[in-house]
């Protein structure tokens, strides 16, 4: 079986196992990386960029190798292929968790607990819960559906489509390590330098199309046209930039403004200044939208997977 077809079944099959299964309880296999990757800094760790860079390398590199490795060992079998690759695909996108973490604050806040969702939202972002009411909880889900559609689904899908598992696992790797090392607090600023850098890099395409499909599935094309051109460039982040502003256009709602992390207060620029404050309904859309996004994305990764065997064979 040619390797696009492999990778077409493989990361349906794995979408369809996100989609009806979520993440394991136990034993998930990206938990498994964090502690490996902590492990890893516990010996690692210097107040320098280099030895950041040396453990971000032995970690990326690491699960890179046991993709390839894998990889190579199952490729004899047609069936097998395919199921490592629904496997790794499974293992990586976190488009279920997501769903379900953002409707849970969502039905908090619609029966108007808002310490409960308070108390959730920490699963979904890294946002100070106790300086948010109840439109700041919504506008925080929004924008964390918003940005892991691209983190948690979309990029994976587009580095599997360019490296098969190897993609698949490298990019999960890469993102995981960011959340782990790449904020900018007193122990990471330099440690976490490349981890952060590298993220950037790794999430560049999958954030562009993110943000590109989110103005074809959303209600206002034009709208996420418009917000994506105007505003992305005004975010502090090169990737989290384009697929917030597209969805805030595409939702016709207003996201940035001023949020706190890590008791850390931050002043963002406004997303979408045309569009309405987030009201708690706006978080159902928002994760309707985010589904939609990802089987486009994984109809697109696996056409530009066929392209790129074609061109090679």
């Amino acid at each position: 079986m040619r390797a696009d077809r492999v990778f077409a079944y493989g990361a349906a099959a794995g979408l369809l196992g996100d989609h009806l299964l979520g993440d394991p309880r136990r034993g998930h296999p990206v938990a498994v990386f964090g502690r490996a990757a902590g492990a890893v800094e516990s010996v690692l760790w210097r107040d320098h960029r280099g030895w950041g860079a040396l453990h971000t390398a032995v970690c990326v590199g690491g699960a890179v190798a046991l993709g390839a490795v894998a990889q190579s060992l199952v490729r004899p079998s047609r069936a097998a292929s395919v199921a490592l690759t629904a496997a790794a695909t499974w293992a990586v996108v976190g488009g279920t968790s997501l769903a379900r973490e953002a409707r849970t604050v969502g039905r908090a806040l619609e029966a108007g607990d808002v310490e409960a969702a308070r108390a959730r939202l920490p699963h979904l972002c890294g946002r100070d819960p106790q300086a948010l009411d109840a439109a700041g909880i919504a506008r925080a889900v929004v924008e964390s559906v918003a940005e892991n559609t691209s983190d948690a689904v979309v990029g994976a899908l587009v580095w599997g489509a360019v490296g098969g598992v190897p993609g698949l696992l490298g990019f999960r790797a890469v993102n995981t390590l960011d959340a782990m090392v790449g904020h900018r607090s007193a122990r990471y600023r330099r440690y976490g330098w490349a981890s952060a850098r590298l993220d950037d890099v790794a999430g560049w395409p999958g954030a562009r199309l993110t943000a590109g499909l989110a103005t074809v599935a959303g209600g206002d094309p034009a709208g996420a046209v418009r917000a994506w051109r105007a505003d992305a460039g005004r975010h502090p982040s090169p990737n989290a930039g384009p697929v917030e502003a597209s969805f805030a256009g595409a939702l016709g709602v207003r996201l940035g403004g001023t949020l706190s992390y890590g008791g850390r207060v931050e002043h963002r620029p406004v997303l979408n200044r045309e569009g309405r404050p987030v009201e708690v309904g706006d978080i159902e859309r928002a994760v309707r939208l985010s589904r939609r996004v990802g089987l486009l994305a994984l109809g697109v990764s696996v056409a530009a997977r066929a392209l790129l065997k074609g061109r090679a064979s």
